[in-house]
């Protein structure tokens, strides 16, 4: 029943049009109505979202809840959702977050509460729409109008340097999406026709495969983001207000890896194979290296953006050693393949949850102290205990402890990489060390220890709003980390499928 339902629309266009509404209410100055709205909208939403699971059929990797209807016919340009596999958990994820997200601005944005609530609300429908899109018209109309509305949230609710922040945040990505949408037009005019899947059949040489792979790299790399095209985050991260690091970390960095699992990798697989040096080494660039980075912040959401670099590169890698692995005949019919694509697209979700988490933990904190410099805390678990369970709780999550969401993704990239090569494989691992050392020397730090100033010695702990929304990430968090397989079920089919499409020489 629920696949003759336009779920899909519903997902995208209802918090567009509940944005909208919240928007309108607020030159009412109904500010608690409006938040009240955003929530409503926000639930209905990821209620809408769950239906994509329940109806989801694990069997077969072709898409679902398909929808297409002529949009500017003269172009051959459709308004065409579907899902599968890879696409359906990040829907859900972003839904889930967007919830957290109202929750935590409830409170704490004073100003223009509507038009902030508004604008997160319009991002949630965008983002649902890159994802769901199977026309690369319409894709690229979402991607970038998202940039709108998180330009604004930086812009309008940012710190001192938000100027800054936002117009770099805006010409990264915006100038790294020309080159992504040269590459479609010139699909289109080879093809006849904008769809994805119509792209991922187009025969093409070696040469047009490596421009467009160097198209889509600049794109989604930048979005990712990877090395040495990562230097907007941290700005981004430290400027935004706690909502928009959400997002940003949660959601808006795994529309880089989405990008490649449904454009780069099937579209220039031949090519992908040949570049699959550079991506691994960026990867392993980030892993190590901005672990150091980290290592070296004062600021906690800077520390917690690098890590956010840092745990990226592990969906980078997960999903280019699959021709290392290939290559290597003792490996090429274990499964090593779909065990590395998989684990990045674990990898993706739980990083969404973990790095939620912190950002939401560092607000909090922000909330009462309005810094974010580790050195103005410590002793925190003395005022604030249950803030400091969570916090802890989280930091292991996000080094990689067993039994979390954060283990699960990092494991199985590990693990797939021994059968590419063991030198990808430790480097990587050195994650689960520098993970450690920079998450856990900031709890450390901020948390225990005696009380150092008397701002410490006055906050409060967490409050109702607060603990259900901290609450919620940690079921995420353990669910996930305890039983994966409802999640692993999903992928199964479709990541095989891919696989068996990139397998497939071109040329």
């Amino acid at each position: 029943m629920l696949t003759d339902w336009p779920l899909l629309s519903l997902v995208v266009w209802i918090p567009i049009i509940g944005g909208i509404l919240v928007l309108l209410s607020g030159d009412k100055g109904d500010a608690e109505g409006a938040r009240r709205m955003a929530l409503i909208f926000s639930i209905v939403t990821f209620v809408l979202s769950l239906g994509l699971y329940t109806g989801f059929d694990t069997t077969t990797a072709a898409m679902q809840f398909e929808e297409k209807h002529s949009w500017i016919e003269s172009f051959n340009i459709y308004y065409h959702l579907g899902v599968d596999g890879i696409s359906m958990p990040l829907i859900i994820l972003t839904a889930f977050t967007s919830i957290l997200v109202v929750l935590a601005g409830w409170e704490v944005i004073k100003k223009k509460p509507a038009q902030y609530m508004a604008a997160f609300l319009i991002m949630e429908g965008l983002m649902h729409g890159v994802f769901a899109s199977l026309d690369s018209m319409l894709f690229y109309v979402f991607w970038e109008a998202m940039l709108i509305p998180m330009f604004l949230i930086i812009g309008i609710w940012g710190g001192p340097r938000r100027v800054y922040a936002t117009i770099k945040f805006f010409i990264y990505t915006f100038l790294g999406s020309v080159f992504m949408l040269v590459a479609m037009l010139y699909m289109y005019f080879k093809s006849g026709s904008f769809a994805v899947l119509d792209f991922h059949a187009l025969p093409l040489s070696m040469t047009e495969q490596t421009l467009i792979f160097f198209a889509f790299l600049l794109a989604f790399a930048v979005k990712v983001p990877m090395w040495p095209v990562h230097t907007w985050l941290p700005d981004a991260h430290v400027e935004a207000p706690t909502g928009g690091s959400v997002i940003l970390a949660a959601i808006m960095l795994k529309i880089g890896g989405y990008g490649f699992l449904r454009f780069t990798l099937p579209i220039a697989p031949d090519a992908s194979m040949a570049l699959d040096w550079l991506i691994i080494l960026m990867s392993l660039v980030a892993v190590v290296y901005i672990g150091f980075v980290a290592l070296a912040q004062s600021d906690m959401k800077k520390l917690v953006a690098y890590s956010s670099i840092a745990h990226m590169g592990f969906v980078t890698l997960g999903m280019f050693i699959i021709f290392r692995i290939w290559a290597n005949p003792l490996n090429a019919d274990s499964g090593g393949a779909a065990l590395a694509v998989e684990g990045a697209m674990v990898q993706m979700v739980s990083h969404g949850f973990v790095s939620a988490a912190m950002f939401l933990m560092i607000g909090v904190l922000y909330d009462r102290m309005h810094t974010r410099n580790i050195q103005d805390y410590g002793g925190v678990i003395n005022t604030m205990p249950m803030a400091a369970g969570f916090a802890v709780f989280f930091a292991m999550a996000n080094a990689g402890l067993p039994g979390t969401s954060g283990f699960v993704g990092e494991f199985m990239v590990i693990l797939a990489s021994f059968k590419a090569n063991i030198w990808f494989a430790l480097l990587a691992a050195t994650t689960l060390i520098l993970g450690a050392a920079y998450t856990l020397w900031m709890v450390k730090r901020v948390f225990y220890g005696e009380v150092t100033n008397d701002n410490v010695k006055q906050l409060t702990d967490i409050n109702g709003r607060e603990l259900f929304i901290l609450s919620s990430l940690t079921v995420a968090v353990l669910a996930l980390g305890l039983y994966p397989a409802p999640l692993l079920d999903v992928l199964h089919a479709s990541v095989n499928n891919l696989l068996q499409h990139v397998s497939v020489s071109k040329l």
